[in-house]
C-alpha cells in the first residue's frame, strides 16, 4: 500500500510533465501489482480445488467459475488500465467484452442447472 501511494504521488507530478511517461509508469506498476498477487491466487485455487475434491462436486464447475472470475478481474484490470490512458471509450469496450465472455463461460452451468430443474418437474 505504501509503494501505491508512492507512486499515486509520482503520477501526479509526472502527468503534468510527462503524461506518457506518466502512463507507462501506471502501467508497469500495474504488471508488478499483478505478478505479485498472482501467487496469492494460486493459494486461492488450490483451496477451491481441495474444497471442491473434498465435497465431490464435478471439478467441471468449479473450474468454469474460477474462470469467470478470471475474466472478471482481468477485464477489469485491462479497462483500468485504459482509463489510466485516458481511453474511457476503449475500457468501456473491454468491460463489454469481459461481460460477454462471463455469460459464454456459465451458459453450460446454466443449462445444466435447467436440465436438473426439468428433470425434478413432474410430466
Amino acid at each position: 500500500m505504501g509503494l501505491a501511494l508512492m507512486v499515486t504521488v509520482f503520477l501526479l507530478i509526472l502527468r503534468q510533465e510527462k503524461p506518457v511517461m506518466a502512463v507507462l509508469l501506471s502501467i508497469v506498476f500495474s504488471i508488478f501489482i499483478f505478478i505479485t498477487m498472482m501467487d496469492k491466487m494460486g493459494a486461492i485455487i488450490n483451496v477451491m480445488k481441495e474444497l471442491t475434491r473434498r465435497a465431490g462436486i464435478n471439478y467441471f464447475f468449479m473450474t468454469t467459475i474460477l474462470k469467470i472470475l478470471g475474466v472478471a478481474y482481468l477485464g477489469e484490470f485491462a479497462a483500468v488500465i485504459c482509463q489510466d490512458a485516458g481511453e474511457q471509450a476503449v475500457a468501456k469496450k473491454v468491460e463489454f467484452a469481459a461481460k460477454i465472455m462471463i455469460a459464454v463461460l456459465a451458459l453450460p452451468i446454466m443449462v445444466a442447472i435447467l436440465e436438473s430443474l426439468l428433470e425434478l418437474m413432474p410430466g
